[in-house]
């Protein structure tokens, strides 16, 4: 039978089975969309069938002398077809350095322009990016260094107080005294040129070897590998295969490696490209952090998507930066957590600064409170702003608010399933679909989902079921439009500002201190960054162990983000009859206590 007659059988009995003039187009999506149950999809008339490469190259076809990147504080300007040079060049150099496909190779950098050439440059050849967090201490990298297999790492000299290059000799000494360590997969270290939040360069004193590259001496090597060489590699990769690993904290202790392909990638940065109507006319102002979805995906690479042009402050997030990039370059698009908008409402310097050509942009990272949603739409000339909710291993996108929501939606949901994408809540316990309207977890299938965590089939299997359903971890409400409101989360992960804290993670590191019997970590309301990281000890016998000797002895084992803000030093915790520790009612207990009852009734999407 041909594809049309089969069709049109399909059709007539589907319309004598409901109504001689149903109109199957329209009124079975309808019905669909009525049903009692929180199921949703988003239609989807297109997706890209391109590298991150390939597509970057069809830009570059259409406006090659178009702007890509601005950087301000490095006084950069790049045109599309500038950028694919630059692109090309690093991707011969990784070549000479014998990177092959599926090997990783890791960015441990705050953010500048090359972060981007970076990205690119191993995606031409098929390599698998591994974005490092700047604020990790070495611990941390060096489980990421390791479970990863990185093999050449690309970074700075050092970061808001943290030398990279002290804790990497540390790590990998080979790399400085060029001697051969066969039990290690790191063989190269990069670095990178880079500007400090004032402007200045920063310099490093470490001396270049065989191992040690500085920026021009691996630009040199591009010279050995010849474009057409390139051309070979690039032609061999396929927009399914990984490139790119994003770690995320975990419950039992270690980071797991979110993989994720170019059409992972790609696809989401379009959808959310268009949630925001972003075009070549837009100019993005991104201060958020490279190295995490929302600035690389759905703020940088969504601006590639469609043509526009990606506005970079500074190396970091901080306000007067931003508003003299809004100010300076025209933007017309902001991205960031709702701490990031805060701030910058709150500052004393605020009126100062021109917003006016700000038209778009987006929240996200965070539960956003419905206020500054309405503040931000408001005092800073933003009224388009959209809210984008998913998570890493999403890609991260799975559902959008869009310009075509009212104002009221954008600032009371998290919005509706993103083209191509499915989206249910489910009964925590069961698996059933509740019906709409009823608290559940969040679940989501489509063209975002991971590939899995790196090396960690367990953990996979967890987190995707045998239908391909990824289970989020979130609770939230489905309405009868398909619209989503947050709820809570099925675990006791922190979201502080934006960044994902697990208090297990945490609490295995406080209970290797000496002077620590036990630990409970958990989230407290905050105003500003939305939660904050709370902390119960209970010491042992005859230890002595000050806050301050705490906070000190934490900053060399964990990010800054992650040490507790409140510490309360107790002999018990609240327990159930099993045993089990109750961390509500310590929460609970602390937001009367610190007189945070305001904060925790703020009201988010």
């Amino acid at each position: 039978m041909q594809p049309g007659k089969a069709q049109s059988v399909e059709k007539r009995a589907l319309a004598s089975s409901a109504s001689s003039d149903l109109d199957l187009d329209g009124d079975v999506h309808a019905l669909c969309f009525d049903q009692p149950l929180s199921y949703d999809f988003g239609h989807c008339h297109e997706l890209l069938g391109f590298t991150l490469s390939n597509h970057l190259d069809l830009i570059c076809q259409l406006q090659p002398q178009a702007e890509v990147i601005v950087s301000c504080l490095e006084d950069k300007r790049l045109t599309y077809s500038q950028f694919k040079d630059e692109t090309e060049q690093v991707a011969r150099a990784l070549l000479a350095r014998g990177i092959e496909r599926g090997d990783r190779v890791g960015i441990w950098s705050a953010n500048n322009w090359r972060w981007l050439t970076v990205l690119y440059a191993t995606a031409r050849i098929g390599a698998i990016l591994v974005n490092i967090n700047p604020a990790y201490r070495t611990n941390e990298v060096d489980y990421v260094l390791k479970q990863s297999g990185v093999k050449l790492l690309f970074t700075i000299a050092s970061n808001r107080g943290s030398n990279y290059l002290e804790m990497l000799k540390e790590l990998a000494p080979h790399i400085f005294s060029g001697a051969a360590d066969t039990t290690s997969t790191l063989k190269d270290i990069a670095l990178m040129p880079a500007v400090n939040i004032d402007g200045q360069a920063l310099v490093n004193d470490v001396g270049e070897n065989n191992c040690l590259l500085s920026w021009s001496g691996l630009i040199e090597l591009s010279q050995t590998i010849s474009p057409e060489l390139l051309l070979v590699r690039q032609s061999t990769v396929q927009f399914d295969d990984a490139v790119n690993i994003q770690y995320t904290s975990g419950t039992t202790g270690f980071p797991k490696g979110v993989t994720l392909s170019h059409h992972n990638l790609l696809n989401n940065a379009l959808f959310a490209a268009r949630a925001m109507a972003l075009d070549t006319t837009s100019r993005f102002c991104v201060p958020m952090p490279f190295y995490h979805c929302g600035g690389m995906v759905s703020s940088a690479l969504a601006t590639f998507s469609v043509g526009g042009t990606l506005v970079l402050p500074g190396p970091y997030f901080e306000e007067l930066t931003v508003m003299s990039a809004v100010r300076q370059e025209k933007c017309t698009h902001l991205s960031g957590v709702p701490t990031m908008f805060i701030t910058q409402l709150e500052h004393a310097r605020f009126k100062e600064h021109d917003y006016t050509s700000l038209k778009g942009g987006f929240l996200a990272g965070a539960p956003c409170p419905v206020q500054l949603m309405r503040r931000v739409a408001a005092e800073m000339h933003v009224p388009e702003v959209v809210i984008l909710y998913g998570l890493t291993e999403v890609s991260p996108l799975m559902t959008a608010t869009t310009i075509a929501d009212s104002l009221e939606i954008r600032a009371t949901t998290v919005g509706r399933a993103i083209p191509g994408v499915e989206v249910k809540v489910v009964d925590a316990l069961t698996g059933a679909i509740v019906p709409r309207g009823s608290q559940g977890e969040i679940c989501c299938r489509g063209h975002g989902i991971m590939l899995g965590y790196w090396q960690n089939e367990k953990a996979t299997s967890e987190c995707i079921d045998d239908a391909g359903w990824l289970h989020s971890g979130d609770l939230g409400v489905m309405n009868a439009q398909g619209y989503l409101h947050i709820t809570g989360r099925k675990k006791d992960m922190i979201i502080r500002g934006g960044e994902n804290i697990y208090p297990r993670e945490i609490e295995e590191v406080l209970h290797h201190h000496p002077a620590i019997s036990q630990a409970q970590v958990f989230g407290l309301p905050d105003a500003r960054l939305g939660e904050e990281v709370a902390l119960w000890l209970i010491l042992k016998s005859n230890a002595c162990l000050s806050e301050s000797e705490l906070t000190e002895w934490l900053r060399q084992e964990i990010a800054h983000f992650k040490i507790p803000r409140y510490v309360k030093f107790v002999d018990q915790f609240p327990m159930t009859v099993t045993g089990k520790v109750q961390k509500f009612a310590m929460r609970d207990h602390m937001i009367v206590e610190l007189g945070l009852a305001s904060a925790a009734a703020i009201e988010t999407a």
